[in-house]
């Protein structure tokens, strides 16, 4: 038997990749903390369910038992991810979730041998980030000839979910960051860039993304720096508890997102191109359940993978409405 379990699946984007997953057909089961809000979902979709934190290691390897992997929704990554790969290590479940946490994905890095030992896969971020940002970083390393720079720039636009919100924390806490000759260096001075997005160039700030880590395994560009562009509301201010689950299924419509990515080569030539796509609340459930189903039908390497290692450049673009075009 082949299933794969949604831990947090009652979470805003969670229940966007549940759904989607009900209607892709996939072997499932839906998990959380709340039992109120899972059993809610699972009666709604059909599915089993089952409720366990992550905070009890054995109930936790308990709550994996006959599953092949385990797609992770709970955010903040930053206090479920360690425990949930470590109890997949333990179980031999492969470990699939959806962060742009940068921590998560050295962690996952760091204990690639280990999950390698047990047979087991450790695939963060198969949702909008990093999906399409990893694949359009293979695509532009193949366009120059030994490339030694990489710049990425990723555009957000519309609102944030809560989840999203706390998130944005993880990422601001591990300061700015780039990979230099290969090693990943503090840059408290980083200073902004310019990209365009279709409409012009705009200002784009350093940020640290997890893809400092998924671009360097995907091309061994050895340095790789980050931005982001906040277009309208994107990064919210106040009080996250009272902002609503996350954008409106017209929200999402209303704002695509984008990514831009530069490659420069040892003999100095530039190639850039850009990846443009539905909204990332929308595109997420889509690559997510995906992948998924591509874990589910023994597509899976053991050991610590990105979309891109995995399933190859092309992968962002096997999503509906998803193109890349050269600058």
């Amino acid at each position: 038997m082949t299933k794969i379990l949604i831990y947090g699946a009652a979470g805003y984007t969670g229940k966007l990749i549940s759904e989607r997953a009900r209607e892709a057909g996939l072997d499932f089961e839906i998990a959380g903390r709340n039992e109120a809000k899972v059993a809610a979902l699972a009666r709604e979709l059909g599915v089993p369910y089952r409720v366990f934190g992550v905070e009890d290691a054995s109930a936790l390897r308990a709550g994996l038992e006959g599953m092949t992997a385990v797609l992770n929704c709970a955010g903040p990554f930053a206090r479920t991810a360690r425990p949930m790969m470590e109890a997949c290590i333990a179980v031999g479940a492969h470990y699939l979730d959806i962060t742009a946490e940068f921590k998560v994905y050295e962690l996952a890095e760091e204990w690639s041998q280990r999950a390698a030992d047990a047979g087991v896969m450790l695939l963060p971020g198969v949702g909008w980030d990093v999906v399409p940002s990893d694949c359009l970083a293979m695509y532009v390393a193949a366009k120059v000839d030994q490339p030694q720079r990489l710049r990425m720039a990723l555009q957000v636009a519309g609102s944030v979910s809560r989840g999203s919100a706390t998130s944005v924390a993880e990422i601001l806490g591990v300061g700015l960051l780039v990979r230099a000759d290969g090693a990943i260096l503090a840059t408290p001075d980083a200073q902004a860039a310019r990209f365009d997005f279709g409409d012009g160039d705009v200002d784009c700030f350093p940020l640290s993304f997890g893809d400092l880590i998924t671009a360097w395994k995907s091309t061994r560009i050895p340095n790789i720096e980050m931005f982001v562009h906040v277009k309208g509301d994107g990064f919210p201010a106040g009080d996250l508890a009272a902002m609503p689950d996350g954008p409106s299924a017209a929200e999402r419509d209303a704002h695509r997102a984008s990514v831009v990515a530069e490659v420069t080569g040892a003999d100095g030539a530039i190639f850039r191109a850009r990846i443009d796509t539905v909204n990332g609340y929308s595109y997420t459930p889509l690559s997510a359940v995906e992948a998924a189903r591509r874990v589910l039908a023994g597509e899976h390497r053991a050991g610590f993978q990105t979309p891109a290692t995995l399933f190859g450049a092309a992968f962002a673009e096997s999503i509906a409405d998803t193109a890349i075009s050269d600058l």
